[in-house]
């Protein structure tokens, strides 16, 4: 009698689990146009940064990203409490912003730039970022994402200038815009079924 509570217990936490899981993947491709209007940012700021003013693209591309990220996130509503792993991801998602755009910045006004640690930061801080939200979330899409961003981290540190700047482009294209609007498409398709089920 004992074990079988016990293990309905277990099962009761297991599906607790697995639903805070499931929510966090549903969360996280509620923000999934993040992913998209940042790697379109980095691309903004690439392009200005060799066609126009170097020390202003990535400052100011960067800042209006996040004012951007900021007014349509204030206007998401959401009626569903958060949860720890929610909150987790996000706290994990701002300071890795926060740490890269002052580490980043810091490094343009000393002078200090290269293009190999500028991408190697990147790479390793987006890494670690999507890392842990993919082990959070056992989500394996993510989790390629995080290996496509560690690599370019080890790249950046063996190749060309040449190279490295192909690797960081195809890494921002993959990992920022295809799984942007991989998770974009999940959700809508998810809105879809709740829709044609109401």
């Amino acid at each position: 009698m004992m074990e079988n509570r016990e293990d309905l217990e277990l099962n009761d936490r297991l599906q607790l689990i697995e639903s805070m899981i499931a929510e966090g993947r549903r969360t996280t491709e509620k923000w999934a146009w993040t992913f998209v209007l940042w790697g379109v940012a980095y691309y903004i700021a690439i392009a200005w940064s060799i066609w126009g003013n170097a020390t202003l693209a990535w400052p100011v591309t960067m800042i209006a990203s996040g004012v951007v990220t900021g007014v349509v996130a204030g206007r998401i509503k959401s009626n569903k409490a958060k949860t720890t792993a929610g909150r987790a991801i996000g706290s994990v998602w701002m300071a890795m912003g926060i740490t890269m755009f002052a580490l980043l910045m810091s490094l343009s006004l000393s002078g200090r730039y290269d293009l190999h640690v500028f991408v190697a930061i990147i790479g390793a801080m987006l890494g670690m970022a999507n890392g842990i939200s993919s082990m959070i979330l056992r989500w394996k899409m993510q989790f390629a994402c995080a290996g496509v961003w560690t690599a370019t981290a080890v790249a950046a540190c063996f190749t060309t200038d040449n190279q490295v700047s192909v690797i960081f482009l195809g890494a921002i294209f993959f990992c920022q815009i295809v799984f942007g609007i991989y998770g974009m498409i999940a959700e809508s398709r998810r809105h879809g079924r709740s829709a044609a089920h109401a």
